[in-house]
């Protein structure tokens, strides 16, 4: 179920809930009303008692001597006070004393005059406004009864109002609570759409949009909330996108030049050898001198095309994360020995000064001789690409800190500060000076592939330079 909808429903059922409770609020306010409207819920038979036990009191006192016309007075008169009608029977029913005295000697049918409860009296008040309630008349606290007292008496005065000011502000309360509850409701559902819903909704519209490819659109939230971490992950999430595709792009188009030139450079020195070869073909070789200087031309671009094909190999298996290193344990003099040798030839063939190293430490270390050698290869051609005749080429072996390390210099051109943070990058070939127009451009691959190779043996590499003033390439490989 989506928040949308559960918000709906949500707000919807708690509305019912508060529907019933308001219903059931006013439901009580018109029983309340009617209660307060009815007399005989409000009548107190306490109270009747409080008017009339001074005139029951003086009967109980005074019933031998009703046949003395001052006593009747007195009671008459305290009837009056009270505000009642007094009617005093015998057992039989016959009228001794009563507030009219014309009535007094009356014969009175018992059954039907007698009331002794608050109920039935208003039953047979059939609506009148005066109550007629009995009260039997005792012989002293413990004697017998005597006779019964009828009291004629206004419902007004036996009548308690009872106080509404609890219920009534009760009421009041429970009805502005809803109000304000209702309030509420709409406000929480307003702030949970415009708050919640809506911020949501973008997000998904800027993920749409991340989909059909447009990274540019910058992600906005003004609220200082939960939501604003989430935005700015989002939006640092759509910056990581836009950079890897961005990379993706320029991976792909550094591929299809890195093709481009590998081609390039390929069918230069085939067509070279392949003219070579006619030329010996057609007999322009006519004594030995001219031969072994054309298979020299020969091997020379032969070794060149190797060495591009080796670089594409590894290129792809550094691709796939299989590049081929298979290390042993073996001791480095005579294995370092062998890799320089060639190198120290080239330097000198090309007019350069070659400094090789003082003495080569000979401690067991863990090598793949073919891929340390192709390191060599590769840091000794990227000097060789950067120097003049006249420069030098330093290489020294040292042992430093556990590990065996080599340095390659030369005192070319260096690199410059802008091309540094991207040297072992695949792809990146720099930019060449005005002072380096001879040096021909390589793949790209020969430095990403040393440091892969290094890594793959437990080492590190790294370089310091100097624009114009050289460059030092330092590797290092963990002694055994």
């Amino acid at each position: 179920m989506s928040l949308n909808r559960w918000s709906k429903r949500w707000l919807l059922t708690t509305l019912g809930l508060l529907i019933i409770i308001v219903s059931s609020i006013l439901a009580l306010s018109m029983m309340l009303l009617q209660d307060r409207n009815s007399g005989e819920s409000n009548l107190s038979l306490n109270q009747v008692r409080l008017k009339v036990n001074p005139i029951l009191l003086a009967l109980e006192q005074n019933h031998q001597h009703l046949n003395e016309q001052n006593i009747r007075e007195v009671i008459r008169s305290t009837a009056r006070e009270t505000g009642v009608l007094l009617t005093y029977l015998n057992l039989d029913g016959k009228i001794i004393l009563s507030s009219d005295p014309t009535s007094e000697g009356t014969q009175v049918n018992l059954r039907s005059a007698l009331h002794y409860d608050l109920h039935h009296a208003t039953q047979a008040a059939d609506g009148n406004d005066t109550l007629d309630i009995a009260f039997p008349v005792m012989d002293g606290p413990m004697g017998s009864q005597i006779g019964n007292a009828i009291f004629s008496i206004p419902q007004a005065m036996v009548t308690i109002q009872q106080p509404m000011t609890f219920p009534v502000i009760l009421i009041s309360a429970l009805m502005l609570l809803s109000l304000i509850l209702s309030l509420f409701l709409f406000w929480m559902k307003r702030k949970l759409d415009k708050h919640l819903l809506s911020p949501i909704h973008q997000l998904k519209q800027h993920a749409e949009s991340m989909l059909k490819g447009n990274y540019e659109e910058k992600i906005q939230y003004n609220r200082n909330d939960e939501l604003l971490e989430v935005y700015a992950m989002f939006d640092l999430m759509r910056t990581e996108i836009k950079h890897m595709s961005e990379q993706r792009i320029q991976q792909e188009q550094a591929q299809k030049e890195l093709i481009t030139n590998i081609s390039h450079d390929i069918k230069t020195p085939i067509t070279t050898i392949k003219a070579y070869i006619e030329a010996i073909e057609e007999g322009l070789c006519n004594d030995q001198e001219t031969l072994m200087k054309y298979m020299g031309v020969m091997r020379t671009h032969t070794d060149k095309t190797a060495r591009l094909v080796e670089d594409l190999l590894v290129h792809a298996l550094q691709e796939l994360g299989q590049i081929s290193v298979e290390t042993r344990e073996m001791y480095s003099g005579p294995i370092l020995e062998t890799m320089l040798k060639p190198i120290e030839h080239v330097v000198l063939t090309k007019g350069l000064i070659y400094k090789g190293p003082n003495y080569i430490p000979n401690v067991l270390i863990a090598i793949d001789p073919t891929r340390i050698e192709q390191v060599i290869s590769n840091l000794a051609a990227n000097a060789l690409k950067h120097t003049a005749p006249g420069d030098t080429i330093r290489i020294d072996l040292e042992l430093e800190s556990g590990h065996l390390k080599v340095t390659i210099a030369d005192s070319g051109q260096g690199i410059r500060v802008q091309d540094m943070p991207f040297v072992f990058q695949r792809y990146f070939r720099g930019h060449t000076s005005h002072a380096e127009q001879h040096v021909q451009e390589g793949t790209g691959l020969g430095l990403s592939i040393c440091q892969s190779i290094i890594e793959a043996h437990g080492g590190h590499i790294s370089f310091t330079s100097k624009e114009g003033q050289g460059t030092t390439f330092r590797f290092y490989l963990p002694i055994c």
